[in-house]
């Protein structure tokens, strides 16, 4: 007995899958087989594949099973099962069959193998990818909870940042409360020192009426009398005066009939805080104390001088502001419009001038709306602008809207 022919892996399966189907039929079967044969065909292949490839080894047996193989129908066009046939039964030529076959299997298997190897590749190529992605993800995870940790802490200081402007709020409202006391205070001051006035002008005005009744007493008493008392009354009246301007209450014009004979006539009563119409008016305005002056730039340049570039616009304005401010007092600011320029230029002026370029996408109208809304109701504030909306929306905000000219006639004066 010889030990069976080596063939190609498929091959060697074949031959073991071909007499596994007919084992039950083989007569007589081998003792290590027996056992194998009572399984099913299918088993039989998988579980006793090596025992009966080994049970082969046996000339015998091996033409036993082939004679039991060749009463099984041949697959058709199948290369592998006529080879795994002819390797069984051995006729004239058929190591030729067998070789011929093998060879095709082994370029096969050859190429099996290469595909295995670049598939161990692949594989190994892929689990260095999966290694980099955990890494990856790691890092993400530690970056994600690096994230939320700062998201934590913006969020208290949103909460602290939150909690610092209620209290600021707090405070700002308590100082208006402050503030309207004070005015209230002040007005209160004020009549009582118009009450006083009247007060005296009645005691002068009985003063009179007793010396012009009775005639006593000489000419030079009387007329020391009537001084004391006029010094007295302008002392007051002084008082009164310096009172108001301390205070910064806003002059009253007109009389209150003057609505209603508007309103009969069909024309809309004037604003309280009507502006001085004229360049000598608005000097006296701006001499008084405490005085605010705040300029629409481009409004006044362009009617000054239209012809210029802006940035001589600019210049000539803010230079011609010098004396009036030397003069006046006033305090003093220009804005110029730049909604639409990301460039701010930084201009010398003179001292007690402010210039202001209003921020990116916004107007300088606005701007000029925040600083009047931003001083307090009472204080002496002009605006110079030809803008009517904006001339009335500063007007009901408590200041003195006043057009480019009056200051134009300051400034050429």
């Amino acid at each position: 007995m010889t030990g069976p022919v080596p063939l190609p892996e498929r091959l060697r399966l074949r031959v073991v899958a071909l007499v596994s189907a007919v084992l039950p039929s083989v007569s007589p079967v081998p003792a290590p087989l027996r056992k194998v044969a009572s399984f099913a065909p299918a088993r039989r292949a998988r579980l006793g594949g090596a025992a009966i490839w080994d049970a082969l080894a046996d000339d015998d047996f091996r033409q036993h099973t082939a004679v039991q193989v060749a009463a099984v129908p041949a697959a058709p066009d199948d290369p592998l099962d006529a080879a795994a046939r002819a390797w069984l039964v051995r006729e004239d030529g058929w190591e030729a069959v067998v070789a011929e076959v093998a060879d095709g299997l082994g370029e096969e298997e050859a190429r099996d193998d290469q595909g295995r190897a670049e598939l161990g590749r692949l594989v190994a190529q892929v689990a260095a990818l999966q290694a980099e992605v955990g890494t990856l993800r790691s890092e993400h995870r530690q970056e994600l909870d690096r994230v939320r940790s700062e998201h934590k802490v913006l969020r208290q200081r949103l909460g602290e940042t939150r909690s610092a402007l209620r209290a600021a709020e707090a405070e700002r409202d308590a100082a208006l409360a402050a503030r309207d006391e004070a005015v209230a205070a002040a007005a209160a001051a004020t009549r009582t020192a118009e009450a006083d006035v009247r007060r005296l002008r009645a005691q002068l005005e009985e003063a009179e009426a007793g010396l012009a009744a009775s005639r006593r007493g000489t000419r030079s008493e009387r007329d020391a009398a009537t001084i004391r008392t006029r010094l007295l009354l302008d002392a007051v009246v002084e008082s009164a005066t310096g009172l108001r301007r301390e205070l910064g209450l806003p002059a009253v014009s007109g009389t209150p009939g003057d609505a209603v004979e508007g309103e009969l006539a069909g024309v809309e009563a004037a604003p309280a805080s009507s502006a001085p119409a004229t360049p000598a008016l608005l000097e006296q305005v701006l001499g008084m104390p405490r005085a605010r002056l705040v300029i629409d730039g481009y409004n006044v340049t362009k009617e000054a001088w239209p012809h210029a570039s802006l940035e001589a616009q600019r210049s000539r304005l803010v230079a011609a502001l010098g004396p009036v401010v030397a003069r006046s007092g006033a305090e003093t600011t220009v804005v110029f419009d730049a909604a639409e320029s990301s460039t701010r230029t930084v201009m010398p002026a003179p001292r007690g001038v402010r210039v202001v370029f209003s921020p990116e996408g916004v107007i300088a109208d606005d701007v000029i709306r925040q600083l009047v809304a931003a001083e307090p109701r009472g204080r002496v504030v002009v605006v110079v602008t030809g803008d009517r909306e904006l001339s009335r929306d500063v007007v009901r905000a408590g200041a003195r809207a006043v057009p480019a000219s009056s200051l134009l006639g300051i400034v050429a004066g």
